[in-house]
């Protein structure tokens, strides 16, 4: 009965740990849902039903902004590329300029050193042989003094003919013209969306300055004993397409009535004191000038045609010992004082009195004023130039209204206090 009763109790063990078991991992059924399929036919009737010129139309508007953002990139690339181009060529120049200018400048000190030299060796060997007596010392003193008379004056000739001090003042000139277009091209550059106008007007300006101070000599060197004292011009002429007195009230641009006044004003004190005392300067310097160049050779010439008088024991003896020395003299304050140089220096000045009125006249008869330079910065540039501050030119154009109004036309200051 026990074995009986423990067989029993271990079935009905078994029995309920299975059905504990299969309870523990019985899952529940979930209930049935009817899904529906849509045929492949509903489908694409469906994407027959949608609009299509939705989707394509903005893809053809973003590929359309995206094709005008592509040509206007191009284009400054392009632009920009062709001003750097510019760049470098204007580089380029600055060091040629700065190359032959100092090139220049050696040929005035030494063709300078060499002539007075020749030239005082031969009236020394003239001064010689007027103490010679007559023979073969006197016949070689007279001829050596000749010849280096002779050489001396045809030295001179070519030395006044070409100026090598107003030659290297040239180029100093044109080469910190070329340094102020270079900077001006790197901030063109540096501010960024660069246009076709910029590469035109860089080009023309180039061209302006390799026409106002050419670098070879012959053909193209400027004329350095003019009829009449004329300023330099190394600016493109600008042509404006708008022109006429602006009737409009208020401030547009920073340009307003009273600024277009006040600019007139400086232009006329700038015309009647300063352009007009440049000029003095420049006729006086180029009168100079040509007298010395004329008075050199001249002297050179007589010493040599003299030399052949001196051991006769006559007064001719003395012509060419005093046109020597006074030859010497009259080089030495020619290129020493470097008169040629004084004249350019004048030229360059009345050429920069002369583009400031261009600039000012030009800037006024654009009637469109949004097509100006900003009225406050041109306001300080035109100030700056001429060595005032903002303040003082408004005092400068007040004073010349004034004066205008009493019936006096110069007042008793220049504008400019740069130079």
């Amino acid at each position: 009965m026990a074995s009986i009763q423990t067989s029993s109790l271990l079935s009905y063990s078994s029995l309920s740990s299975r059905k504990i078991i299969n309870a523990a991992i019985h899952v529940p059924k979930l209930p049935r849902v009817d899904v529906s399929v849509p045929k492949i036919r509903t489908i694409k009737k469906a994407e027959e039903l949608k609009p299509r010129d939705k989707t394509p139309l903005s893809e053809k508007n973003m590929q359309l902004h995206d094709d005008i953002d592509e040509q206007q990139n191009s284009s400054n690339y392009h632009a920009l590329i062709q001003l750097y181009a510019i760049l470098e060529a204007v580089a380029d120049r600055v060091e040629m300029h700065n190359n032959i200018g100092e090139q220049r400048d050696n040929w005035n000190t030494l063709l300078l050193n060499s002539i007075n030299m020749i030239t005082l060796t031969a009236t020394t060997m003239a001064g010689v042989a007027a103490t010679c007596s007559a023979g073969a010392p006197l016949l070689a003193l007279k001829l050596s003094s000749a010849l280096l008379f002779s050489a001396a004056t045809g030295m001179l000739l070519v030395m006044n003919k070409i100026q090598p001090s107003q030659l290297t003042e040239e180029q100093r000139n044109a080469s910190r013209l070329f340094r102020n277009l270079q900077s001006e091209i790197e901030t063109t550059i540096a501010l960024g969306n660069v246009t076709e106008e910029d590469v035109k007007g860089a080009t023309t300006r180039v061209l302006a300055l390799d026409k106002a101070f050419p670098l070879p000599l012959l053909g193209a060197m400027l004329e350095k004993f003019p009829q009449k004292f004329e300023p330099a011009v190394w600016w493109p002429s600008q042509h404006r397409e708008g022109k006429g007195k602006s009737q409009r009230m208020g401030k547009t641009n920073g340009w307003s009535r009273e600024l277009e006044m006040e600019m007139r004003e400086v232009v006329e004190v700038v015309k009647r004191k300063d352009s007009e005392d440049y000029e003095r300067l420049g006729n006086m310097a180029l009168k100079i000038n040509k007298t010395l160049a004329i008075a050199g050779p001249l002297l050179t010439g007589i010493a040599a045609a003299g030399s052949a008088f001196v051991g006769n024991d006559s007064w001719f003896s003395l012509v060419p010992l005093m046109a020597g020395s006074l030859a010497a003299v009259v080089n030495s304050f020619e290129h020493g004082g470097q008169v040629g140089m004084v004249f350019e220096m004048y030229r360059a000045s009345g050429g920069f009195f002369k583009m400031l009125e261009t600039s000012v006249e030009s800037t006024l008869e654009e009637e469109d004023l949004e097509r100006r330079e900003n009225g406050e910065l041109f306001e300080m540039k035109m100030a700056l130039k001429l060595g005032r501050s903002v303040s003082q030119l408004r005092e400068l154009a007040s004073k010349s209204a004034s004066y205008r109004m009493e019936g006096v036309f110069e007042i008793d200051e220049f504008a400019s206090k740069l130079f």
